[in-house]
C-alpha cells in the first residue's frame, strides 16, 4: 500500500493512495486511527483492515488534497552522514569506518511539495537527496538479518542543510535542522511493495538540471546495517524516520559551488517510491512564543 497523510476540506487524516485518488481511511475504516503513528503502532491488524476497506472505497482525486508529511510529527528523526563513497570523496573527507549518525529535529519535517525557507542567516543553502524509512515496531537490539522486521515502509527525502552552519561546530544537528528543511513523502510505500530497497536508483534535479544520480546499492552502510547499529544504543519507536544518506552532487561541493537560491525548484526522486519537490522561498523572520 502507499500510505498518505494528506488534508481535504480543512481536515487531516490518513489514507491509501490508489492510482490518481486516495481513499479516505476515516471514512472507509472508521473504527482505524486517523494519525499515522498511531495507525502503524496499531500493526499488522490495522494494516489489513485497510487493505480490506480500499477494495471497496471510492477515492478522492489527488488534485483535489493536500499531501502533508507521511509523518507529520516524528519522534526521533534520525540522519546517516556519509554513508555513499562518492559523497565522501567529493567531501574530501576520510572514509567512516563506524556509522555517522546525526539528529533532525522533528520541526523540520516538511510536506512533499511545499516550500523550503532560505534562511536570513545563511545563503549556504543545500539539497540532500536520501532513500528514507519508518519504523513500524518498536525494537532494540535488533540484528541485521532480522531489520527488515521492524520498517514499517521507504519514502523520499531531503536533507536540506545549511552548510556554514552545520560546519561550525562538531555537530551537526543546527544545520540540519532549520524548520522546513525536512521535506518527505510523498507517501510511505510499505515494505511489502519493496522487492530490495537497495536497489532503487535515487536523483535530484535544481531547476530541471540533474545534480545527483546514483541507486541505493551504493550504500556504505545499509538500512538493515543501520537498524542494528542504532538498536544497539537506544530503542527505535514506530514512527522514528531515519535519512539513509545521499550520494555525489551536493550544490556545495560543485566547483564553484552552487547554493539554492530563492525561486529554486528542487525535486528529488526514488525509483518506485514517487518524488518530492520544493520550492525555494525567502524566509520571513517572525517571533513566536507561546
Amino acid at each position: 500500500m502507499k500510505l498518505a497523510t494528506f488534508t481535504h476540506q480543512g481536515k487531516t487524516r490518513i489514507g491509501v493512495v490508489e492510482g490518481e485518488g486516495i481513499v479516505d481511511l476515516s471514512a472507509a475504516a472508521p473504527a482505524l486511527p486517523t494519525e499515522m503513528i498511531a495507525f502503524l503502532e496499531a500493526g499488522d491488524t490495522a494494516m489489513d483492515a485497510a487493505r480490506k476497506a480500499v477494495d471497496s472505497a471510492s477515492a478522492i482525486p489527488l488534485s483535489e488534497v493536500t499531501l502533508e508529511a507521511p509523518v507529520l510529527r516524528p519522534g526521533k528523526v534520525l540522519a546517516c552522514g556519509l554513508n555513499y563513497m562518492d559523497h565522501v570523496e567529493e567531501s574530501g573527507m576520510e572514509v567512516p569506518k563506524h556509522q555517522i549518525w546525526f539528529t533532525k529535529q522533528h520541526n523540520c519535517i516538511n510536506g512533499p511539495y511545499a516550500p523550503i525557507e532560505l534562511p536570513e542567516v545563511s545563503a549556504l543553502l543545500d539539497y540532500e537527496a536520501e532513500m528514507c524509512f519508518v519504523i513500524g515496531k518498536r525494537c532494540k537490539d535488533v540484528p541485521a538479518d532480522r531489520a527488515h522486521e521492524v520498517i514499517a515502509g521507504y519514502f523520499v527525502g531531503d536533507d536540506v542543510s545549511v552548510r556554514d552552519w552545520q560546519l561550525r561546530a562538531n555537530s551537526w544537528t543546527m544545520g540540519k535542522s532549520f524548520d522546513t528543511h525536512g521535506p518527505i513523502g510523498p507517501w510511505i510505500t510499505t515494505a511489502d511493495e519493496v522487492a530490495d530497497p537497495h536497489a532503487l536508483d535515487i536523483k535530484c534535479w535544481v531547476n530541471g538540471e540533474l545534480r545527483q544520480n546514483s541507486n541505493t546499492r551504493h550504500l556504505i552502510f545499509n538500512c538493515f546495517d543501520q537498524i542494528a547499529e542504532l538498536s544497539t544504543a537506544f530503542t527505535l519507536d514506530v514512527g522514528d524516520v531515519i535519512f539513509t544518506g545521499t550520494s555525489s552532487g551536493v550544490g556545495g561541493a560543485m566547483k564553484p559551488p552552487q547554493f539554492l537560491k530563492e525561486g529554486d525548484v528542487v525535486r528529488v526522486e526514488v525509483e518506485g517510491l514517487g518524488a518530492v519537490e520544493n520550492k525555494v522561498v525567502a524566509q520571513k523572520r517572525k517571533t513566536l512564543i507561546g
